[in-house]
């Protein structure tokens, strides 16, 4: 296994984010399966996802396809190789982005980000229902709290989040949903799915935390 296999895509996140940033885009990791979504907002809004892997490769150019009927401008980033002899200084690997209008973006040893490519045309919009499902994610979830381009540890996404400030709530003893109502318009929805399993029922329309939300509550402080 080479060296760059084994180093985190996450380690790119922050450049690319910063990167983004300047072009005026709100950015936040893991949304949707997204590594980065950026947000503009407008009318309508205009939104960018950018896809990162350790090197330029097929899979990454893959992802973008995947992602682009959702969106509105899609980026590959990757680490720049050392020589200067990977997939980035292929020119078949260039015109093909070129062609699906992809923007690339490579990232040097020291972090530096450079705009190998610019995306030339606009993604076309084939899934508006994915589209404004990214949207309300990213409009809803509480600051950046994930970095992108993990996969292994749970994702805190609003849902989860919201989720945890009824556990917070319910830490001094049980209440009823309409307690919670003012902090989390949807605390009732929440206690009764208990998707986590962190709530119970300790009475009739009153809920308590399990030892479950307790944990919970020690890993995400």
């Amino acid at each position: 296994m080479t060296a760059s296999a084994r180093r985190p895509e996450t380690e790119l996140y922050t450049p690319v984010k910063g990167f983004l940033e300047e072009l005026g885009f709100a950015v936040k990791g893991e949304i949707g399966g997204c590594d980065l979504l950026g947000v503009r907002e407008g009318d309508p809004p205009v939104l960018v996802v950018c896809e990162l892997k350790q090197s330029f490769n097929l899979e990454l150019v893959l992802q973008g396809v995947d992602r682009a009927a959702a969106s509105d401008e899609i980026w590959l980033a990757a680490r720049l190789s050392a020589r200067g002899k990977g997939r980035e200084g292929d020119a078949r690997f260039r015109n093909l982005c070129r062609r699906l209008g992809f923007g690339l973006l490579g990232i040097d040893a020291a972090d530096r980000v450079h705009v190998l490519l610019t995306p030339v045309a606009p993604s076309p919009r084939r899934d508006p229902k994915r589209r404004s499902r990214l949207l309300d994610e990213h409009r809803r979830r509480q600051g950046d709290p994930v970095a992108g381009g993990g996969s292994r540890a749970p994702i805190m996404t609003a849902y989860r989040q919201q989720a945890l400030l009824c556990a917070r709530a319910l830490v001094d003893g049980s209440r009823r949903p309409r307690d919670l109502k003012a902090t989390v318009p949807t605390a009732s929805a929440i206690l009764r799915r208990n998707v986590y399993g962190w709530f119970e029922r300790t009475a009739h329309g009153v809920y308590g935390l399990t030892p479950a939300g307790q944990e919970a509550l020690r890993r995400w402080p």
